[in-house]
């Protein structure tokens, strides 16, 4: 199965699929040199209007600093891609998701969120994926939160969870299985990550989905 993987970035997202057992083929706007698959610089709501249809799955990750605290505070204007970029998925006919933080809630349709404590990580990085084209996701039991987040630029104590965003400190620690399993990423590809164990399990449940047909997938 091939999956278009869309703002990729430096691979996170893309990096669950494959390890879901799909081809992975990722667009960003930018070079991303990291990304460690088969990569096209381009612009994502085009590809996808473009060449989305070839693909079995598409998944996208539109840039999030429209709707996080801090650049609101800041007071910086972002474009909104959330839509163009439904649009342009809704429009191939295939399966897929929409991932994005938490304060894009409102600008989602019925998304599910993702834990990293669900997955066994020392790292909480709540995100939402919203479904579309047939697709269902069906999200791991949501664990209580015990483990306080380090301080930003602070280093991690035992028993604390690292929050991976701003200038975070310990990047081996960020980039291990235990936290965000992205050996490969630099501290910028990081913060804009996702890590791969959740898109692993949206793949499998895909794949799962696919086989069974379209029938399967909506009822």
């Amino acid at each position: 199965m091939t999956v278009l993987d869309t703002y990729g970035c430096q691979g996170g997202a893309g990096m669950g699929y494959w390890l879901a057992g799909y081809d992975v083929l990722s667009v960003d706007i930018a070079d991303q040199p990291r990304n460690p698959f088969a990569f096209i610089q381009a612009d994502a709501v085009q590809f996808i209007a473009d060449h989305g249809h070839l693909f079995d799955l598409l998944h996208a990750s539109p840039p999030c600093q429209r709707y996080t605290r801090c650049q609101k505070i800041r007071g910086r204007e972002h474009p909104d891609l959330i839509a163009p970029t439904r649009a342009a998925l809704e429009a191939t006919g295939r399966p897929w998701v929409i991932e994005n933080v938490e304060e894009a809630r409102p600008e989602l349709r019925d998304p599910v969120m993702l834990c990293g404590a669900a997955f066994g990580l020392r790292t909480y990085r709540h995100r939402l994926f919203e479904p579309g084209g047939g697709l269902a996701i069906a999200p791991p039991p949501h664990p209580a939160h015990n483990a306080s987040n380090a301080k930003m630029g602070r280093p991690v104590a035992d028993g604390e969870f690292m929050h991976v965003v701003g200038n975070f400190s310990n990047v081996p620690l960020a980039r291990s299985e235990a936290v965000m399993g992205m050996p490969w990423a630099t501290r910028d590809g990081l913060r804009e990550a996702i890590p791969p164990a959740y898109t692993r399990l949206i793949g499998h449940q895909a794949a799962t989905q696919l086989t069974a047909g379209p029938a399967a997938r909506t009822a």
